[in-house]
């Protein structure tokens, strides 16, 4: 007899979302990674959001949407998402679920490398009281120092994937991604900018307050 895991159990107490579940088919059915975040913090995310009052959110990744719909979910009257996503199709699929979702005027996509995004948000003076940060696991550092830099005071940082599946815990494995991830959660834990937790359940979750 299979004995339920704890997020076995946790997912089972919940009815199931028609249209998240329906943009993890099409993400499925385009042949895209299947890295969508879990259920339990997608509803994390949308509670986040609104408990901080969050107007304005920035997602690194926007994948098929699933995120960008936990995040628009959760944030105040009149807000915002700004996405950057370094594929196109990925991109259109996201506004595509975004826009069913209700959200279509909410969000606004930037293409190709993140980083460039980020600078010339920068530029902009553009600032933010969310960022959710799940993209390629190299630049996550570099992510999380933007972040930082376009935080409003009190802003929430959350970061997924933070144990790549176990390999962030195995002091054999020492790939660009897994030291880059190390290097993100040490980081997290001792900034004296931010106060922050990290969650052991599924692949991991960073969040954090800039202060």
């Amino acid at each position: 007899m299979h004995t339920q895991n704890q997020e076995e159990y946790s997912e089972r107490l919940y009815a199931e979302d028609e249209l998240l579940l329906k943009v993890k088919q099409a993400i499925r059915e385009a042949g895209m990674p299947e890295v969508s975040i879990a259920p339990g913090y997608g509803r994390l995310l949308t509670m986040l959001a609104t408990l901080s009052g969050a107007k304005h959110a920035l997602e690194i990744g926007a994948l098929g949407g699933y995120s960008g719909i936990c995040l628009c979910r959760g944030l105040a009257a009149g807000g915002t998402l700004t996405s950057l996503e370094l594929k196109p199709e990925y991109a259109e699929l996201a506004r595509t679920h975004v826009e069913e979702a209700g959200f279509g005027g909410a969000v606004e996509y930037k293409l190709g490398q993140a980083i460039d995004s980020l600078r010339q948000l920068e530029q902009e003076g553009r600032t933010f009281d969310f960022f959710f940060i799940d993209a390629d696991k190299e630049n996550y550092p570099n992510y999380l120092e933007y972040g930082i830099k376009l935080a409003n005071p009190g802003a929430i940082i959350a970061g997924d994937n933070i144990f790549l599946r176990g390999r962030t815990l195995n002091a054999e494995k020492n790939g660009p991604a897994v030291q880059a991830m190390r290097r993100f959660n040490e980081m997290i834990a001792t900034d004296e900018r931010l106060d922050s937790t990290l969650l052991p359940a599924y692949d991991g979750l960073a969040l954090a307050i800039v202060k």
